[in-house]
């Protein structure tokens, strides 16, 4: 079997210094956290933000699509303006989107084609727990259903830049069973690592942190609640998720299926819209 200390050394010593400098994001990340850092400034207004935006044309058009979405435009009444698709979804709906769209595009880059099933396996999952959580944080009530799937978008988010960076080596290229390996054992701590360097509001990285640790609860009471129960209600399927052998916390994640079946439907459709706004 593969081990982290005869295969993992050199590329998360190559991390390290990437956390400890510039993190070698691709470009399509740049453009998310300039709209993330332009909706953080306390001095900031609609105007400003569709500038920004405008720069970038792809997630300008994603927002457009999907303002006009059925979730966000029940009524049917098109909006064909920036700044009135921006009124529309919210400011805290655009930087979840605008990351969604960066994540995508990271997805559908060349480094990560190599990695096809893996990503594509892990996007799915991430689609899911973030349409769950949005719609578990709305009946509930009293948590904010965009920070909720913004938490669902990126509590994964290690996973899609450990196979960003593991293109690079040809170990990982040739041995998917060590990729899977990387991530298993890497992909938590290096998503902690980046929400802090992406400057995510507290609430998020609270979350994110710990997310798939057995816990007893009962009801959500907050944005950490919810992507606790969002992320095995979205289903584990992944090579790289461990099998839970505990008694009570099989028959706890079947309780929480028998408590919300229609959620998970009305998640379903969520997804198709996001995934329908996403599309090239």
């Amino acid at each position: 079997m593969v081990t982290a200390d005869n295969s993992h050394f050199r590329i998360l010593e190559d991390i390290a210094r990437d956390f400890s400098g510039d993190v070698n994001f691709p470009t399509c990340m740049d453009a998310a956290v300039l709209v993330r850092d332009t909706l953080s400034d306390p001095n900031t207004n609609l105007q400003r933000v569709v500038q920004v935006i405008g720069i970038e044309p792809l997630i300008s058009s994603k927002l457009l699509k999907l303002a006009n979405s059925v979730a966000y435009n029940p009524s049917g009444q098109g909006v064909s303006e920036l700044g009135s698709a921006i009124k529309r979804l919210g400011f805290e709906a655009v930087r979840t989107t605008s990351l969604a769209v960066a994540m995508d595009q990271m997805l559908k880059s060349k480094n990560l084609t190599v990695f096809g099933d893996i990503s594509r396996n892990a996007w799915e999952h991430t689609l899911r727990v973030s349409a769950i959580a949005r719609i578990l944080a709305g009946r509930i009530g009293r948590i904010n259903p965009e920070e909720a799937m913004l938490a669902g978008l990126v509590h994964d988010i290690g996973i899609f830049y450990l196979l960003f960076r593991a293109a690079d080596y040809s170990e990982y290229r040739e041995n998917h069973a060590a990729t899977l390996e990387l991530i298993r054992d890497w992909h938590a701590e290096t998503s902690n690592k980046l929400l802090q360097i992406l400057g995510l509001p507290e609430q998020i990285t609270d979350a994110v942190r710990g997310h798939d640790q057995l816990r007893h609860l009962d009801t959500p009471a907050s944005v950490r609640d919810v992507l606790y129960f969002a992320n095995p209600l979205a289903g584990y399927d992944s090579d790289w998720n461990p099998d839970f052998a505990d008694a009570s916390e099989i028959t706890a994640r079947a309780a929480n299926l028998e408590r919300y079946p229609d959620l998970l439907g009305e998640a379903e459709e969520y997804v198709a819209e996001l995934r329908a706004a996403l599309a090239v």
